[in-house]
């Protein structure tokens, strides 16, 4: 099976999950004449709406998975929890893009910051967890203080206990059911950013501008472009990217997670996590780009030139979550405001609903 497939419009690109990403993808790849074939065991996913095909089944039913492998010239995915054995019966029979690789080291906390360390980039120290004893001992280390995540499955603040004082660490094990572990070193960070980055199946790089993201009960809130740091904190920060998925040697368009403590010429970027996918913090690109993170993605998986990352807009991405959502009159009625709802059925507490990208003049 060739790694070197190139597609043509026409052509269709499976997609694994069928969220909001999946849809937004979906829109992305119709818009450049690609057809998208979602694989997603829930009926109601959003993307089914956008796609011109979409397999209901667990992503462990082999033979689903032989079908919808037939029917499509290569694969990405949505989201990074796809199971192992699904991705790799997949890249047996087509291309996987990203591939396998990016799949085990995002999965699994420990193996994600043993890989970062590799790749040259700085983060926090971290030490692994899988008993109480292991625990009481890395916060001897850690002055007492660290932030306990389980290695897999955890995501929007899930998964994970926050540990400032001994009172905190009573029962934190209980807490996450006991699960594999890292705690991490707590960073006394003043900001969070993010960077998405995109690579080809050449091996050429790009990065869009740096981000800068506020969270609200542990779920991304609003994106500001352009960030707060200075020019050379944004170029680092882009050029850490690109490191990371060039060391992955990735296909298609990757977000990395930041934290940023100083200012000026005292600023320090730690990478806190990687997400291989279009990124929630991505979305401003929609409207603030030349080429969206969601046209990138599907032009690196169709084995494509990539677009330009150029920002010809500043903008601030708010999510709508759960009820905000109803607020879509009053957006339409901004003149600098593009809505995005997902179409989704029924808007849940926490439940992300669509997004607003609010655009103003590039600032100089």
């Amino acid at each position: 099976m060739s790694t070197d497939i190139r597609l043509s419009p026409g052509d269709t690109i499976g997609i694994l999950g069928g969220g909001q990403l999946g849809r937004m993808l979906s829109l992305a790849a119709a818009s450049l004449g690609l057809k998208t074939h979602i694989f997603c065991p829930d009926l109601n996913s959003p993307a089914f709406e956008v796609a011109n095909a979409f397999t209901v089944a667990p992503y462990e039913d082999v033979a689903a998975l032989e079908v919808f492998a037939s029917a499509c010239s290569v694969v990405t995915y949505e989201f990074e929890n796809v199971p192992g054995p699904t991705a790799a019966l997949l890249a047996d029979r087509l291309p996987v893009r990203p591939g396998v690789k990016a799949l085990e080291v995002s999965q699994d906390r420990f193996h994600e910051k043993e890989f970062l360390r590799s790749a040259g980039v700085q983060i926090a120290d971290y030490a692994t967890v899988d008993s109480d004893q292991d625990l009481t001992a890395a916060l001897q280390d850690f002055g007492g203080e660290g932030v306990l995540k389980t290695r897999r499955f955890g995501y929007d603040g899930k998964g994970q206990v926050m540990i400032r004082a001994a009172a905190d660490a009573v029962g934190a094990f209980d807490k996450i059911g006991r699960a594999p572990a890292v705690l991490e070193r707590l960073i006394p960070f003043d900001r969070e950013v993010s960077v998405i980055v995109c690579r080809d199946v050449d091996g050429n790089c790009d990065a869009y501008d740096v981000a800068e993201n506020h969270h609200e009960h542990h779920i991304l809130k609003t994106s500001t472009v352009p960030a707060n740091v200075s020019a050379a904190t944004a170029a680092k920060a882009r050029e850490m990217a690109i490191s990371i998925a060039s060391s992955l040697e990735y296909v298609g368009v990757m977000g990395v997670e930041m934290f940023l403590s100083g200012s000026g010429e005292n600023e320090v970027l730690l990478v806190n996590e990687i997400a291989p996918r279009v990124h929630n913090s991505g979305h401003w690109t929609e409207d603030a780009c030349l080429t969206s993170q969601f046209e990138q993605h599907m032009r690196a998986v169709a084995g494509w030139q990539m677009g330009s990352c150029t920002r010809h807009s500043d903008v601030v991405m708010e999510n709508l979550i759960g009820a905000d959502c109803e607020r879509w009159p009053q957006i339409l009625s901004e003149g600098n405001a593009r809505l995005h709802l997902y179409g989704k059925e029924e808007a849940r507490p926490g439940r992300k609903m669509g997004h607003v990208n609010r655009l103003s003049p590039k600032s100089e």
